[in-house]
């Protein structure tokens, strides 16, 4: 069972009162297994500049203790926002996307800059696994006319391409179970020449040792450095990358 979140200190609470915007949980849908979309709202969300590609923080009851997300829309109109959360493992982030509840206030640092969709022109090839099925939804309705084709390992196929139908993007989606012997990998480097052929441009995302493995992978196929982004979401036995 996750351990709830403790009350930030005193210095904690001054820096969340200066830096971060507070926002009311409007929602928190469970739409596949260990995925929740969860919908944030406040005045403070309000004529936000938000880019698709860009982060947010989330305090995880410390201005010390943060978990990023990538938005999938924000209405800086009405003022929300919202996240697709990823329970896994004993974490504060998963604590906090399976425990919290609508009318459950947070904090947010953001948002920032982490990837810029806007400097990706063409079609895409977007590759990463269960964190970056929010970042696939961002650049699909960034730009409708824009062809995206997106690659996942995922552990569980069925629960995320649930997750991927209540967004709108299964019909762009493939998705690669994981293996113990880590076969999926290589049915992701299979699918890399098809889209480079096409001249898509390819947004590596997710887990940092598959997106190493990736570029090797791009480079042996001849793509240039600079039809490639990537940003590493996690590594084993890390937090805190992005």
């Amino acid at each position: 069972m996750n351990a709830p979140l403790k009350e930030p200190g005193r210095i904690s609470r001054t820096l969340i009162r200066l830096m971060m915007k507070r926002a009311r949980v409007a929602a928190n849908e469970a739409i596949g297994d260990g995925y929740r979309l969860i919908t944030l709202e406040g005045p403070e969300l309000r004529g936000v500049d938000w880019l698709p590609g860009q982060k947010i923080q989330m305090a995880m009851g410390s201005a010390f203790v943060t978990r990023t997300y990538t938005p999938i829309d924000w209405d800086t109109d009405a003022g929300s926002t919202r996240i697709l959360g990823y329970v896994h493992g004993m974490g504060p982030g998963s604590a906090w996307v399976a425990g919290v509840r609508p009318g459950d206030e947070c904090d947010i640092f953001g948002p920032r800059s982490s990837l810029d969709l806007r400097r990706i022109d063409g079609p895409v090839a977007l590759y990463g696994d269960e964190t970056s099925i929010g970042l696939a939804h961002a650049a699909m309705h960034a730009d409708a006319s824009r062809r995206v084709a997106c690659h996942f390992e995922v552990g569980d196929r069925v629960g995320s391409g649930m997750a991927a139908a209540r967004l709108g993007i299964a019909a762009a989606a493939t998705f690669h179970e994981r293996r113990a012997d880590d076969a999926q990998l290589a049915a992701l480097e299979e699918s890399l020449a098809a889209q480079a052929a096409a001249g898509a441009r390819f947004v590596l995302t997710g887990k940092a040792t598959t997106i190493q493995r990736l570029r090797q992978s791009l480079k042996r196929l001849g793509v240039a450095s600079g039809r490639i982004a990537a940003k590493a979401y996690w590594a084993p036995g890390k937090v805190g990358l992005d």
